[in-house]
């Protein structure tokens, strides 16, 4: 059979990557004052082994103030890069897949509990706590104590904290960075309605909601290393009438481009918790089509891609260019192997483990 276009080879920016299939960020929520531990050696270890083109670290703070939750990885201080550093080793010692980690602020949906704790906010003055911060004093959920709106000292502060973990990224030798610019964080609350209320530049019309966003990407890109790509994470819609649109994700895709982006990821929602999101296979699909239709940079579908044939089919069809499996690839490690297994194709596999596989699969590795 032909070659299926999930295991061709595609280059974003001066990376080439071996097939089209990504592994995402996902929180593990098990950091310790921001800095790695043998979990993270474990977990990225073992999808570093998965087959697939790229693996992404988690979704990492530029500032304490810029985590999550107090279990989230930072790139904030030399503790943070040395405990990176050293989990980067042991998984490079056993796989030369390419990595790149996706660079945060979660803004005002900061200071919460761990996902399995529930989640809810800790009150600044609790324990684990801290004050957060947003474009406008606009709570995120009910019952959330409002962020302090930004000034220009903050504005400034955050952007030279980018500036600062791009510059961490290079030294640790990261394939790429991944700007989080969606799911409701401090980036996509500068871009949505919902969150930005201000009445400076940097709020009112798109241009102006814009504006921060595209100051801390020109930031990352100049402090990163220029031989290798930076791109985004968008949210395309905030799936609520008067909030951010896929029009509006389109728009800043046009001015990202201009500024030097490799890749679009394209994801939605996070700005509401009241949102009300239609999720079944592939539901963002349709976003990353709309996007790709309007720009020449490749685009990464996100989103309950669980099915072989149903993600070679988001990119023969030329909805995407190329998909990013998180909860799919927690589940099954090997999805990338079973996926080559299944249209008679090839991936790289440890020699370790060359003999997991019934005789008749033994094709599929390299």
């Amino acid at each position: 059979m032909s070659q299926p276009t999930l295991f061709m080879p595609i280059r974003v920016g001066n990376l080439k990557l071996a097939n089209r299939i990504v592994i995402a960020p996902m929180a593990q929520y098990s950091a310790e004052d921001g800095r790695m531990n043998d979990w993270h050696l474990i977990h990225l270890g073992q999808l570093a082994l998965s087959g697939a083109a790229a693996l992404t670290i988690e979704g990492t703070a530029v500032t304490p103030d810029g985590r999550t939750s107090y279990g989230d990885v930072g790139l904030y201080s030399d503790d943070c890069e040395a405990s990176m550093a050293r989990v980067l080793q042991g998984v490079r010692r056993w796989s030369d897949t390419p990595i790149g980690i996706q660079l945060n602020h979660a803004g005002r949906k900061g200071s919460r509990q761990k996902l399995w704790d529930g989640g809810a906010q800790i009150p600044y003055d609790h324990a684990n706590g801290w004050h957060t911060y947003g474009p406008s004093p606009v709570a995120f959920a009910e019952g959330d104590t409002p962020p302090a709106a930004l000034d220009r000292d903050g504005l400034a502060a955050i952007r030279d904290a980018f500036s600062a973990a791009a510059q961490r990224a290079s030294r640790l030798g990261l394939n790429f960075i991944q700007v989080l610019g969606g799911h409701g964080y401090l980036l996509h609350q500068f871009l949505s309605p919902l969150s930005n209320h201000r009445d400076d530049e940097y709020g009112g019309s798109l241009e102006n909601r814009m504006r921060f966003p595209l100051e801390v990407f020109e930031a990352v890109r100049e402090a990163f290393s220029h031989d290798r790509p930076v791109t985004m994470r968008v949210s395309a819609t905030d799936w609520v009438d008067g909030g951010w649109s896929v029009q509006d994700a389109i728009a800043f895709v046009h001015a990202l481009e201009a500024r030097g982006c490799a890749a679009i990821n394209v994801s939605s929602g996070g700005s509401n918790p009241a949102a009300q999101i239609p999720i079944g296979p592939g539901y963002q699909v349709p976003f990353a089509r709309a996007v790709k239709q309007a720009t020449t940079l490749p685009v990464v579908a996100v989103g309950l891609i669980t099915d072989f044939e149903q993600a070679e089919s988001i990119l023969s069809t030329g909805d995407a260019d190329l998909i990013a499996l998180a909860r799919a690839v927690l589940f099954n490690p090997r999805w990338p192997w079973h996926a080559a297994a299944h249209f008679g194709t090839q991936v790289r596999a440890p020699n370790q483990y060359l003999r997991s596989q019934p005789s008749r699969l033994r094709k599929v590795f390299v």
